[in-house]
């Protein structure tokens, strides 16, 4: 394994630590949070104003999704994600997994690989563990994950662990095929394998066992964020970090809201991503250092003052809650994208301040005393 593809620059005095990723698109200061760009695109904000503003590092793009439009002829010939859609940082790829299992009314499961019906025409598809690798490489990302399936919650035992043993013998073909077709691009793409189990502690453990002993170079927690208590979240993931080798980065995957956030970097995650900031964005709802504000609320009628007053982003200053508000109940598209940049713009603060924190030494103590005030109801 190349170390220097991630280190360590900062450990806390327990698990919460301070990193640098390094790819050939940039490095990465962990923790970090990652803007979801499922479709070549992270909803209503443009590609300058996630870097200039927004300050995103990393952002991810969806394998199932950029499979089925634009299609991997469209990919090929413009030369891969980063080209297509002009983003010069790194990209993270999911493999799929997460939205073949979404689609439990339409898909077929076997032990080659996953038959399903596209959401947009009908069409049939077929893709296995290879074929998941073979379109992340023409992707062309960064990073990109090994082919899993995710559990819903709550899931029989049984059905958990049947699930994770066939994730294990799906991980195994990918890294062979990966092994296999190491130089398809120009530039260095790393596998992460994903531990899954469902909130079963034997099973996570047999899952971060297997991982740790793979070849891999990073590592990733899926299967939660799926419905179950926080409290269980937080349980198995502390459970599966202490298990992880502690040279790679870890991702827990589809986590979540601000405390979520915080509560995971105090138990050993490295990097994070959801779609929670830019949907709940385009429903009025805002995150910040106040806590929580429903924008379309009537008390901000009347509101002149910025929009956030301790935002980081263009928008807190150059609007007012007022504004925003009539964008919203008028229907306005601009008030989606104001929100949108906003929390973005905030959940990328967050994880900054987080490693402030981190090198300062109190990252608990700071964690603690503004977890309560990030729940409150503006």
């Amino acid at each position: 394994m190349n170390r220097r593809f991630f280190s360590v620059e900062k450990q806390s005095e327990s698990k919460a630590r301070a990193g640098v990723i390094s790819t050939d698109h940039g490095t990465i200061k962990t923790p970090i949070f990652m803007p979801v760009g499922t479709m070549a695109s992270v909803k209503t904000v443009h590609q300058r104003e996630l870097k200039d503003d927004i300050k995103a590092q990393i952002i991810l793009g969806n394998t199932y999704h950029l499979y089925l439009r634009p299609g991997m002829e469209v990919m090929q010939n413009a030369g891969g994600l980063h080209k297509f859609m002009n983003w010069d940082r790194p990209i993270l790829t999911d493999s799929g997994g997460y939205q073949v299992f979404s689609l439990s009314s339409s898909r077929k499961m076997s032990e080659e690989g996953v038959r399903f019906k596209s959401h947009i025409d009908g069409s049939y598809h077929h893709i296995s563990p290879e074929k998941s690798m073979e379109i992340q490489r023409q992707i062309g990302g960064d990073i990109f994950m090994a082919f899993d399936e995710c559990t819903p919650f709550p899931c029989e035992y049984n059905q958990a662990k049947a699930s994770m043993e066939l994730t294990h013998r799906w991980l195994k073909r990918c890294i062979q095929w990966t092994k296999e077709n190491l130089e398809l691009y120009g530039h260095r793409q790393r596998l992460f394998p994903i531990v899954q189990g469902s909130t079963y502690s034997d099973l996570r453990k047999i899952s971060a066992e297997v991982v740790a002993e793979s070849e891999a170079e990073g590592n990733a927690i899926g299967g939660l964020s799926v419905g179950e208590p926080e409290e269980e979240m937080y349980r198995i993931t502390n459970e599966v970090t202490d298990i992880l080798p502690k040279e790679r980065p870890c991702y827990l995957m589809g986590v979540g809201t601000p405390w979520n956030i915080l509560e995971s970097i105090g138990l050993g995650v490295d990097m994070m991503d959801c779609v929670m900031p830019t949907r709940n964005a385009r429903n009025g709802m805002l995150f910040t250092w106040q806590g929580v504000m429903n924008i379309k609320n009537e008390k901000w009628k009347q509101d002149f003052s910025p929009l956030d007053e301790t935002g980081v982003s263009f928008v807190d200053r150059e609007y007012s809650k007022a504004y925003v508000r009539h964008l919203f109940i008028a229907k306005e598209y601009l008030g989606k994208q104001i929100a949108s940049i906003h929390n973005l713009a905030f959940y990328l603060d967050l994880v900054r301040v987080a490693r402030e924190h981190i090198l300062a030494g109190d990252f608990y103590e700071w964690k603690k005393s503004i977890v309560p005030v990030l729940k409150q109801r503006l």
